[in-house]
């Protein structure tokens, strides 16, 4: 373009329009030009580049249009238009109606609150406090609040490292630890939430009737009190429907339900507390009935009474301990991840589950502190219950906490109503409501703590099984992603969870069933925090959790704690738990669920796989460890698969297979699409492969760049491998593949050359190929390991099927069981290279029913029998199995006339002046060697199903390559498959051990 000197560059003719900013200054020089600011123009007026924003890195959804600019865009200078994602729309859509969103307080703080304020505080704190005394009982508590405190710190540090979705701790634990751990603790985490359900249900209607009973002449609706089992599944039915009702009503009215019942439970705590300074009549009870129950104020006396521990026989007859109180308080503050369960119906989850969670367990922690000491102030251990004992005055009835045999005796002599103490902390649920001013507000302060708690698990359950659902990790489970309304409500999940807790119901024991459910919310923590530790260690630059209170050493001990206290709680449940775990573990390892979630399983893959290298880079090389690990020219793999199987069966996930593709420059573009297209390929057709591009316009600087960049460190291929070129008439591809082989020798490489009767390239035949799984399983035991997973169908550029026989060349080495023989010419010592391949192949199915038969070269005809016990000693010091071994003696005798004439009409068929007069009398020795060999080949090997040959060398400046090929033609035309090898003249063959 000519520029002149008024326009600064740009033509006159031709621009009317200047760029953006920069206009002609009308003021002075023609020949400059200013920029000129533009106030009302933004950026994005300017330039395609965008801004950093959050929009561009939300991931959470499936629907995401992406507004940064492609690498092709920015070099192009301009943003290709797309249509609005269908998908986009369909999520609008489903956003009808009002979305109900929580912050932190009633999200998560008051969850936690309605979860950890249970029957346990109610009814059960007691009776710790009697059995281990304060000391011991605060220190139970403490623990207890120790252990959940470090999962909560933990499941904050998990919650803050990225936005999560819905799906609490099972979208926290698969994101970190993978999917077999998620999908396991996902599934067994709804088990426990059903479960949880149905024994708070049952907590409620046994603590209804335990009122019912006490303030009426009531005697039960089908039974007694002793038996009130169907009573409870009575009660229950509705209690459960209405708690189903409730909460497909939705979230909206399940926060104000909660709400009413937090009320309820901190009225109740409140009574309670009071009570204790009440030393007269309360609502509930008169005064002398109060204390000859154990009741005493605040009293010392009482405190050193139950300062230590003082364990009893339980039920069951065995001693209480430490160890067995310290399972059931735990029971009672599993309800941390209350919160978390929901969310996906939090504002901001990252913000609200480390707030919520930590201050619900502190606060929490203080209360059940204060009303442990409480009990310990103001109530005895032991009481006898008699009232009579309260109102003597002479002194002839023992004391009311004087629980000795002699006591209990002087009881019976005055037939005194009780004559055993059954009371006090050590023996008595009801202890608070004898405590508390109005006893009454107990009951309802346990209705609503069990009422609260079924709630939190009836919602809770259904969210992490659509979490499991969406993520398609079990079959069938996708059926409960489906979510209805604004808020995405799981319906068919509260279905679900409604009918295993109306099983667990119909039961109506639930001990060992609530003890399950305790050991699978003890193993989710444990992963909790187990996944903190592992991403830690991994050092994974995506592990950048904001909240920075937490420690991986710590984590890594709560995670073992939690393991040990599943053994405390019930060691035949937490082994059962165990093996549920590992069962989904594997199961889910065996589907192989097609996610990427970035896990720190995922990392340590990485990071394994990097100190390996490094390890192995420190290694020196010895001839037992060495492996071929094979850099194949394949070209595009999908249109060479028998080449790409071949070599598969040499590597067979235990070597290295590199497949390479040279491309030409103008072809750069798509390398890209190919390089994901061929992992999907390679994974379709299960091939553990590598595939790398290099860009080049020459075949054989292409291959010297892969043969150079290939690899890492030690981790890199010793053998190139390619399909055998069969066109005679341009020189220059000749040429080029010549070059090819002798590049590979100069860099110290192997090479090997695989020839088909057919060719290794259908190219010309597959227009497509489309892959699917098989649905028809093999009933024929003997190949039922040759069955793979998946099926192809191919077709041509037109879309016609292929014919079976094409389609049999194409899958030859993947379908096909061979019997007969592999063949090996062992002509000359490179190494061992031409035997080891062979051994290889016959450890692989398609070839271990194939016999070896060896046959090798003898310097002298005389030498024949010494040569023979010569190589077959050799190879049973290698220990390689054979059939035969044969010694050609006359390798050097002239070739039949026939031979030479086939050669000379071959010779004709290269272009013309690629192979010169004078360069054939220069290797006539050699060429009626080769002559000799393939006369031998046609005589003993063609009924082989494998021909194994030692490469000649192509030696740089004493052949043609025309020349050279046409001795490869004809030492392998009209034979079956056949392996041309040769190794770089280094052992990788040894007899010592």
């Amino acid at each position: 373009m000519e520029t002149g000197e008024t326009n600064g560059g740009f033509e006159a003719d031709k621009l009317s329009v200047y760029p953006a900013g920069l206009q002609p200054d009308r003021r002075g020089s023609t020949n400059l030009h200013t920029y000129i600011h533009e106030p009302n123009k933004s950026l994005s007026g300017y330039t395609i580049e965008a801004l950093p924003a959050d929009i561009n890195y939300r991931r959470l959804s499936g629907v995401h249009v992406d507004q940064r600019p492609t690498m092709e865009e920015l070099m192009i200078g301009k943003k290709f238009q797309e249509n609005q994602d269908e998908e986009a729309s369909k999520a609008k859509e489903q956003q009808k109606g009002k979305v109900i969103k929580f912050g932190w307080i009633e999200g998560v703080f008051k969850l936690v609150l309605l979860s950890v304020w249970g029957v346990m505080l109610f009814l059960r704190l007691t009776w710790v406090m009697g059995q281990a005394g304060l000391i011991q009982g605060l220190l139970i508590i403490t623990l207890c609040n120790i252990v959940t405190g470090i999962t909560a710190l933990s499941m904050s540090a998990v919650a803050t490292n990225g936005q999560i979705a819905s799906g609490g701790v099972y979208y926290m634990i698969s994101r970190a630890l993978g999917p077999e751990f998620g999908g396991a603790i996902g599934i067994l985490f709804t088990i426990a939430n059903s479960i949880s359900v149905a024994t708070t249900t049952l907590g409620f209607c046994d603590s209804l009737l335990d009122l019912v009973y006490e303030v009426s002449e009531f005697s039960g609706i089908v039974a007694d009190e002793e038996n009130r089992v169907n009573d409870l599944r009575i009660i229950g039915t509705p209690v459960l429907t209405l708690l189903l009702i409730l909460a497909i009503i939705g979230m909206d009215w399940v926060n104000r339900v909660q709400g009413l019942l937090l009320l309820l439970l901190v009225t109740a705590q409140i009574d309670m507390f009071t009570g204790s300074f009440i030393k007269g009549d309360s609502l509930y009870v008169k005064s002398n009935e109060r204390h000859a129950k154990g009741f005493t104020g605040w009293s010392l006396d009482t405190l050193k009474n139950n300062i230590n521990g003082k364990y009893t026989a339980g039920d069951d007859g065995s001693m209480e301990s430490f160890i067995s109180v310290f399972g059931v308080f735990f029971t009672s503050v599993t309800g941390i991840t209350a919160g978390a369960n929901i969310s996906g119906d939090l504002r901001d989850p990252a913000s609200a589950i480390p707030k919520g969670t930590l201050l619900g367990i502190f606060v929490t922690y203080i209360t059940y502190m204060i009303f442990g000491a409480m009990v310990t102030f103001t109530y005895e251990r032991e009481a006898s219950g008699n009232i009579e004992e309260i109102l003597d005055t002479s002194g002839k009835y023992p004391s009311v906490g004087n629980c000795t045999a002699e006591a209990n005796a002087v009881r019976e002599f005055y037939n005194l109503t009780e004559t055993s103490c059954k009371f006090g902390t050590a023996h008595d649920q009801r202890v608070m409501t004898y405590i508390s001013a109005t006893g009454y507000l107990v009951y309802i302060g346990c209705y609503g703590a069990t009422l609260s708690s079924a709630i939190a698990s009836l919602i809770g359950a259904p969210r992490v099984l659509q979490a499991v659902g969406k993520d398609k990790l079990y079959p069938l489970i996708h059926i409960f992603a489906k979510g209805h309304g604004a808020n995405n409500d799981p319906f068919r999940g509260y279905i679900l969870v409604f009918l295993i807790a109306f099983g667990c119901l119909m039961i109506g024991e639930l001990n060992a069933i609530g003890k399950l459910s305790s050991n699978f919310f003890l193993a989710s923590y444990s992963l909790m925090n187990l996944s903190v530790f592992h991403s830690s260690m991994t050092k994974s630059p995506g592990w950048r959790p904001s909240f920075k209170y937490y420690n991986p050493w710590v984590s890594l001990v709560g995670s073992i704690v939690c393991l040990g206290l599943m053994l405390i709680v019930d060691w035949k449940l937490a082994c059962a738990t165990y093996a549920a775990i590992a069962v989904l573990y594997g199961f889910s390892v065996y589907l192989k669920p097609d996610v990427t979630w970035g896990s720190s399983s995922e990392a340590l893959v990485y990071v394994n796989a990097l100190n390996n290298a490094y390890t192995l880079n420190d290694q020196k090389h010895h001839v037992k460890t060495y492996r071929p690990q094979i850099l194949l020219l394949s070209g595009n793999p999908t249109h060479r698969q028998p080449l790409v199987d071949f070599a598969n069966l040499i590597t067979k996930k235990l070597s290295l297979l590199v497949c390479s593709h040279i491309i030409r420059s103008a072809e750069v573009e798509s390398s890209k699409k190919l390089q994901d297209v061929m992992e999907c390929w390679f994974k379709d057709h299960n091939i553990k492969s590598f595939y790398t591009i290099s860009v080049n316009d020459s075949i054989s600087q292409g291959a010297q760049n892969s043969i150079l960049m290939t690899g890492l460190g030690k981790l890199r291929p010793n053998l190139v491998m390619l399909g055998y070129h069969s066109k005679k008439d341009d020189f220059t591809h000749i040429e080029e593949y010549y070059n090819v082989l002798t590049i590979a020798f100069e860099n110290n490489m192997s090479v090997s050359i695989l020839r088909l009767p057919n060719g290794t390239d259908f190219s010309e035949h597959i227009g497509y190929e489309n892959t699917t799984e098989k649905i028809k399983p093999v009933t024929d035991k003997r190949n039922r390991q040759d069955s793979d997973k998946t099926q192809s169908t191919y077709r041509d550029p037109m879309g016609n099927l292929l014919s079976k026989s094409i389609v049999d060349d194409i899958q030859q080495f993947r379908k096909k069981s061979r019997e007969g023989y592999i063949d090996v010419w062992w002509l000359y010592d490179d190494g061992g290279l031409t035997i080891l391949l062979p051994y290889i192949l016959q450890t692989r199915k398609q070839f271990a029913d194939c016999k070896l038969r060896v046959f090798s070269l003898s310097n002298r005809p005389e030498d024949f029998d010494s040569s023979t016990r010569n190589l077959a000693n050799l190879l049973s010091k290698f220990r390689i199995d054979y059939t035969e071994v044969e010694i050609i003696p006359d390798i050097t005798k002239k070739a039949q006339a026939e031979t030479k004439e086939e050669f000379d009409k071959l010779v004709e068929q290269y272009p013309a002046g690629s192979i010169e007069k004078s360069d054939l009398n220069a290797n006539m020795e050699r060429t009626n060697r080769h002559l000799r060999t393939a006369e031998l080949l046609r005589e003993k090997s063609m009924s082989s199903e494998l021909v194994v040959i030692t490469l000649p060398l192509p030696r740089k400046g004493q052949c043609s390559p025309a020349l050279y090929m046409a001795w490869l033609e004809m030492l392998t035309k009209g034979l079956p498959p056949v392996l041309l090898v040769r190794g770089n003249q280094s052992s990788v063959l040894t007899y010592y051990s």
